[in-house]
């Protein structure tokens, strides 16, 4: 990071300085994601019923927030630099850049599987993956200077890395977002949950049905259940549920208000 910096102003490449820039978040998502990991390993007091789970998916909002900060930081510059464009150095430029994807190509390595367990680390695996790909754009742009003398090869790397910094951010923040505002999880298909709850023998209604993420992986249910005249007994009921919501879906955290016809309470739309 901080030789790509020197590197950057040394060569006078704005390719090489986003680059390092953008190393820098990289160090601060890594030590975001690993606090938030720590904290939601705490245990949940009172006032907290769900505990500190949220501060992953608050984490990787805000990794994605940076992320689209630097890309509009990176195409500022790259519009003055297409007006004016300057002297780049590209044969040094190239090899700061060569050292730099080297150290990003062991970060993603290192994060790749790790990536999938929650939306805290994929946050922090884009980070290190869009900052190779600044690496890999910043490489092209110093061969191009260096070997055709086109010196608005930086800027435009500078756009082209840019741009795909945001459309990694924009799908990271689309996913927190919906976590934030409890909306169905992606995988999940709600009409299919209704019926699989109507499904089970004895019951004969389903409203209120909501399911939604607590934190990645972590998917909760709450739906009230209208049984049947000839029902069977509600802890049979509960059971099937559970079961088939579990097998199905994955969902283990479940709630579920027994009604019967004559009471059957009313329900609320959001």
């Amino acid at each position: 990071m901080v030789v790509e910096a020197i590197g950057g102003w040394l060569t006078n490449s704005l390719a090489l300085l986003a680059d390092a820039g953008h190393m820098l978040t990289d160090v601060a998502a890594l030590a975001l994601a690993l606090g938030a990991m720590w904290m939601c390993e705490r245990s949940a007091p009172p006032e907290k019923t769900y505990g500190y789970y949220r501060l992953e998916i608050l984490a990787a909002l805000l990794n994605a927030v940076i992320l689209i900060v630097i890309s509009l930081a990176i195409f500022r510059e790259a519009y003055e630099r297409l007006q004016r464009p300057p002297h780049v150095r590209g044969a040094e430029m190239m090899l700061i850049a060569l050292g730099g994807l080297i150290v990003n190509g062991i970060g993603a390595a290192l994060l790749h599987r790790a990536r999938h367990q929650s939306l805290n680390l994929r946050g922090a695996f884009l980070h290190v993956v869009s900052d190779g790909m600044g690496s890999i754009g910043a490489l092209l742009a110093g061969w191009l200077i260096w070997t055709r003398g086109w010196s608005l090869a930086d800027p435009l790397i500078s756009f082209l890395t840019g741009g795909l910094i945001v459309v990694c951010a924009w799908r990271l923040l689309k996913e927190a977002v919906n976590i934030l505002m409890e909306a169905t999880p992606a995988h999940i298909d709600i009409a299919g949950v209704e019926r699989v709850i109507r499904s089970v023998p004895g019951i004969q209604d389903v409203h209120d049905l909501h399911v939604w993420t607590i934190t990645s992986g972590k998917d909760a249910l709450s739906a009230h259940v209208i049984l049947a005249e000839d029902h069977a007994s509600p802890k049979e009921i509960l059971q099937g549920i559970r079961a088939r919501l579990r097998d199905i879906y994955g969902i283990e955290h479940v709630t579920i208000q027994i009604e019967t016809p004559d009471f059957e309470e009313e329900e609320i739309h959001f």
